[in-house]
């Protein structure tokens, strides 16, 4: 037993692996288990094969320079245009503008903590930390989206105040104002759209979507100073502006919901936990998959760990390359953990 301890421990690579959303309960099997570090080995212990399929997906897990540099084309157009509209609301009087400004200002704290996500992101893995910091851009996701609602709470608040009792505005100034807004928003969307990766990187979509937002309030004061121009509706002002509020709240939802359910170890969207079960079962010699985990690390690195239950007389180094190719050619996961186990091992049902 003690030469069994002492080599586990030169098989250890220092990288703790943490258990992602439980996906699969009928098991009768569960055991401790180190892992195998960049490429696919077994060893047996007690006559029973323990094998690790273990592929990082850094490199293929690109944050990159054009999502830096998007953001940061961002920020400086958000930042300029969020001066222009606070000064212009203040001028004109319009609630309008002086929101959309209030929501610029914090959608450049938003890109501003986008950039130095990536900055944490980068740093390299840790004894302590052995994921690096990539959950850091998780959390700036989350904290974007929050203060999204905060935001847009603010501005259904003052415009209940101004509703009853609308200000005479100067309509003419906030459409030249928030016309110019207007443009740079899409600038900055279309800057983000075309060097950042939108569609698959959390925290930058969740900063693209401050910038809609910026875009939206725009479109909302030009819309509120074309009606007081031309009808004198002053009331037009708060109450576009609620409606603003509430398109914000619905992609600030989103954002929220989808970085919660990355922390909460949540399978991803793309991944269908039955259906992974189903292609490892029809490998040649495994009679059962169990303690199936997937969940996502950060955007675009996804992770899985999995026991599988081979017949005792099966090749466990073959089943298990077998399952890890599996594994990256259907479903891009190349970060994978697989124990593979005969029927002599037995071991305690995992508790959760």
């Amino acid at each position: 037993m003690g030469h069994d301890k002492d080599e586990s421990k030169t098989k250890r690579q220092g990288h703790d692996h943490a258990h992602g959303r439980y996906c699969d309960h009928g098991h009768d099997h569960g055991h401790e288990h180190d892992e195998g570090h960049g490429h696919a080995h077994g060893h047996n212990h007690h006559g029973h094969s323990h094998g690790h399929g273990h592929h990082h997906g850094h490199g293929h897990h690109h944050h990159g320079p054009n999502n830096k540099k998007g953001l940061t084309i961002a920020l400086l157009i958000t930042a300029g245009i969020m001066i222009l509209e606070f000064f212009g609301g203040l001028i004109t009087n319009s609630l309008a503008l002086l929101s959309d400004s209030g929501h610029m200002l914090n959608d450049a704290a938003s890109l501003a903590l986008s950039l130095v996500a990536m900055y944490f992101a980068a740093r390299p893995a840790a004894p302590n930390k052995t994921y690096g910091f990539y959950r850091f851009e998780i959390l700036a996701a989350l904290f974007n989206g929050a203060t999204l609602f905060v935001i847009a709470g603010f501005i259904v608040w003052e415009a209940s105040q101004r509703l009853f009792d609308p200000p005479e505005v100067a309509s003419g100034s906030m459409m030249v104002v928030a016309c110019i807004g207007l443009l740079a928003n899409l600038a900055s969307a279309w800057t983000l759209m075309r060097k950042s990766d939108v569609k698959d990187n959390i925290n930058v979509r969740s900063a693209y979507l401050h910038v809609l937002g910026d875009a939206l309030g725009s479109v909302g004061a030009i819309a509120a100073g074309a009606l007081m121009l031309l009808f004198g509706w002053y009331w037009a002002d708060p109450v576009i502006s609620v409606v603003v509020a509430l398109l914000i709240l619905k992609g600030a939802w989103g954002v929220v919901n989808h970085a919660v359910h990355i922390l909460m170890e949540g399978t991803p969207v793309t991944i269908d936990c039955e259906d992974v079960k189903r292609s490892l079962l029809e490998i040649d010699g495994v009679r059962n998959v169990h303690d199936l985990h997937v969940w996502t690390i950060t955007s675009g690195l996804d992770s899985l760990s999995c026991h599988l239950l081979v017949d005792d007389d099966a090749d466990s180094q073959n089943v298990l390359q077998q399952a890890v190719h599996l594994i990256e050619r259907k479903y891009n996961i190349m970060h994978t953990t697989i124990q593979v186990e005969t029927s002599q091992l037995q071991h305690g049902d995992m508790k959760v």
